[in-house]
C-alpha cells in the first residue's frame, strides 16, 4: 500500500459495510464508490472493495489500473496492504477485484473467511464492499458477515423483487443483522419513500419484519456523466442532489 501503509493499526477492526442488489443495473457500483468517498470527506479512514468476485468493474469506473487485485492476494503475490491503492484526490482506497475470473466467484467458504479476515487486519474505519449482483453463495456469505447490509433497490418491479430475495435469504443467513434499505433514482424524496414502504411491506408481511430507511438517492443524469468520465460523482459534480443525497446517506451511517 502506499500512504496508508504507514498508518498504524486501528484498535478495533474497521466496520464492514455490504452493498447489495440482487438485481444488476440499479448503480450498486455508483453507490459504493460515492459512499466510500463520502465517508472520507468526513473524516473516517475508508477503503472499498470491489466484492463482485469474477466481474469486477469499480477499478474501471474510476479509470484506476491497480498494480495488484484481490486475485494476487489470494494468490500469495501481494499483502492486502499492498494491493489496497488510494484513488488520486478522493481520500479513500480501492482494493480491486479482478474482472472475468469464474473462479474467484466460486471461491469456497473457507476462502472468503480468511479474506474477510485479512480485510478486518487493515488500517481503516469503514470498509465498503460492492457485493456481486444475484445470491451466489460467496456473495451470500460476504453479506452475512457485514456489520451492516444496504440493499439498494429502485422502483422497477424486477429490483423490488431481487431486492426482497436478498433480504429473505439474508435473514435465513444472519437474522440478527443490521440490514437497511436505499432506494436508488428515485423522482422525488416523496416516490422514494413510496417505493420503500412499499417493499418494507411486503418484507413486514412474509418476513415478520421491515428493514429501516437508510437513506433515498434521487434520479441525477450527472451520475451517468460522471460515471462516463471515470470521475467520482462528489468530485465532478459535488452540488449534484444525487451528490448530496449520498453525502445525507454517509452522515447517517457515520453517526
Amino acid at each position: 500500500m502506499h500512504a496508508e501503509a504507514q498508518t498504524p493499526p486501528h484498535p478495533t477492526a474497521p466496520r464492514l459495510i455490504a452493498i447489495a442488489s440482487g438485481k444488476g443495473g440499479v448503480g450498486k457500483t455508483w453507490l459504493a464508490i460515492t459512499l466510500a468517498h463520502a465517508l472520507a470527506r468526513l473524516g473516517r479512514r475508508a477503503l472499498l472493495f470491489d466484492a463482485d468476485l469474477g466481474l469486477a468493474n469499480v477499478d474501471i469506473q474510476l479509470g484506476l489500473n491497480p498494480p495488484s487485485d484481490i486475485g494476487a492476494v489470494l494468490a500469495g503475490r501481494a499483502s492486502f496492504a499492498q494491493a489496497a491503492m488510494p484513488v488520486p484526490g478522493a481520500g479513500f482506497a480501492v482494493l480491486a477485484g479482478r474482472s472475468g475470473s469464474g473462479s474467484l466467484a466460486g471461491l469456497p467458504a473457507a476462502t472468503i473467511e480468511s479474506l474477510l479476515t485479512g480485510l478486518r487486519t487493515l488500517p481503516f474505519d469503514d470498509i465498503v464492499l460492492d457485493l456481486g449482483a444475484g445470491l451466489e453463495a460467496a456473495t451470500r456469505l460476504l453479506a452475512a458477515r457485514a456489520n451492516l447490509l444496504l440493499v439498494m433497490a429502485t422502483d422497477e418491479p424486477t429490483s423490488l423483487t431481487d431486492a426482497y430475495a436478498v433480504i429473505k435469504l439474508h435473514a435465513a443467513d444472519a437474522p440478527h443483522a443490521d440490514v437497511r434499505l436505499v432506494i436508488n433514482q428515485a423522482a422525488s424524496p416523496a416516490a422514494g419513500r413510496r417505493t420503500y414502504e412499499t417493499l418494507a411491506r411486503a418484507c413486514a408481511k412474509f418476513l415478520g419484519q421491515a428493514p429501516a430507511l437508510a437513506g433515498i438517492i434521487r434520479r441525477d443524469d450527472r451520475v451517468r456523466d460522471a460515471i462516463r468520465r471515470q470521475t467520482p460523482l462528489l468530485t465532478r459534480h459535488p452540488n449534484a442532489p444525487a451528490a448530496v443525497d449520498a453525502r445525507e446517506l454517509a452522515e447517517a451511517l457515520g453517526k
